[in-house]
């Protein structure tokens, strides 16, 4: 990212790398205009592998991009994301195995005080109704209520958008290859990488929304052949 007052921004894109940031990325350079985007580093297992991804979807859209490390977070997460060689969850609903205290509101957060300091007045964020129902902290209610607290610590100046809050990942992957998103860039992995294992609770569920959609191409060049 260049100096904060070098340059007017029209959104902050929260980008993991993974299919729904990705689309949200697309949407906000498209839609808002000027964007910038921030991976956040907690120490988790697949930080590495979420920040070359988001580094090369930004270099595609021709993005400026910022890590910010919040290593104290990695304390509060469960072993499965921060801990190399813990099993990974295969079930959406093992929750608590990736369930990680506050994360998205820390995220959005932080994400709301460099869009205020950008003059930026969005932060995007990749949720969709799928997760939601497992993981509040990606509905639209969650949407909602961190607006009402914006209005205070932002004095009115940001507010959360989300372009994906109400559709279904395989939604979400069939506009993103209407829209040309390089798919093959994206990491959907709980694991270290490089390559997405393609057995954990988020590989199953991207894969699942690449087929449904029916970008099968997309869904070999992330994972591999299909068996």
């Amino acid at each position: 990212m260049p100096r904060l007052s070098s340059r007017t921004f029209k959104s902050v894109v929260l980008l993991s790398g993974g299919l729904d940031s990705a689309l949200n990325l697309a949407l906000a350079s498209r839609y808002r205009g000027p964007a910038t985007a921030l991976t956040f580093d907690y120490g988790q297992r697949a930080a590495r592998s979420e920040v070359r991804a988001a580094k090369r979807l930004c270099g595609f859209y021709g993005v400026p991009y910022r890590v910010v490390k919040l290593r104290w977070l990695r304390e509060l997460a469960p072993p499965a994301l921060v801990k190399a060689g813990a099993p990974l969850p295969s079930r959406a609903a093992d929750v608590d195995a990736v369930w990680v205290p506050n994360r998205n509101g820390v995220f959005v957060a932080v994400a709301a005080a460099f869009a205020e300091r950008l003059g930026a007045p969005a932060v995007v964020a990749g949720f969709n109704a799928e997760e939601a129902a497992q993981f509040p902290d990606n509905s639209r209610a969650f949407v909602s209520a961190s607006n009402r607290a914006l209005r205070h610590s932002t004095r009115g100046r940001v507010r959360v958008v989300s372009y994906t809050s109400a559709a279904d990942k395989a939604a979400i992957a069939k506009k993103a290859g209407t829209l040309g998103v390089p798919l093959h860039y994206i990491y959907p992995c709980y694991g270290e990488g490089p390559r997405p294992c393609g057995g954990c609770a988020s590989c199953r569920a991207a894969a699942e929304a690449l087929a449904r959609a029916g970008l099968e191409e997309a869904r070999e060049k992330i994972f591999g052949p299909i068996t």
